[in-house]
């Protein structure tokens, strides 16, 4: 037997760099693109992952007005919500949603799949999400990346 000690790493505060990211959604479909947001978020893509710190970047999404589900989901599928007041159920398909509110497609489709946990509402915070391809985030320098 080797003599030879493993150690699991655990990244400390002052081993994270955290830099920008843009991403561009334009004409892909919607869960493949939130997956890997999300793991970007967590900071799954760099070998210093710790599972309980933030070592992931800032996300800034661009055109979420033009991403697009397969099949018929855009039009069949229901979301629901409830306004908390008797008979208040309020059912939308996506493509009402996109019409609605263009970034809310995208920001729940990410947000559903980071941990429910202090954790996951740290991480949500480093998403930003733009309908059109303009952002006001050009000072900090973000990279631009190919999903």
């Amino acid at each position: 037997m080797s003599t030879t000690t493993f150690k699991t790493y655990s990244a400390k505060p002052s081993d994270i760099k955290k830099k920008w990211v843009v991403v561009d959604v334009a004409g892909k479909p919607l869960g493949r693109v939130s997956s890997q947001i999300a793991a970007i978020l967590k900071g799954k893509n760099k070998p210093e992952y710790t599972p309980h710190m933030d070592t992931g970047d800032n996300v800034i999404v661009v055109n979420a007005e033009k991403v697009y589900l397969t099949g018929k989901k855009m039009t069949d599928r229901q979301h629901f919500r409830h306004t908390q007041y008797p008979g208040g159920v309020v059912l939308e398909s996506p493509a009402e949603r996109l019409k609605k509110d263009p970034t809310s497609l995208v920001y729940n489709a990410v947000k559903g799949m980071l941990p429910k946990n202090r954790l996951g509402r740290k991480l949500l915070a480093n998403l930003r999400v733009y309908a059109g391809p303009v952002h006001n985030h050009t000072a900090q320098n973000p990279e631009k990346i190919e999903l």
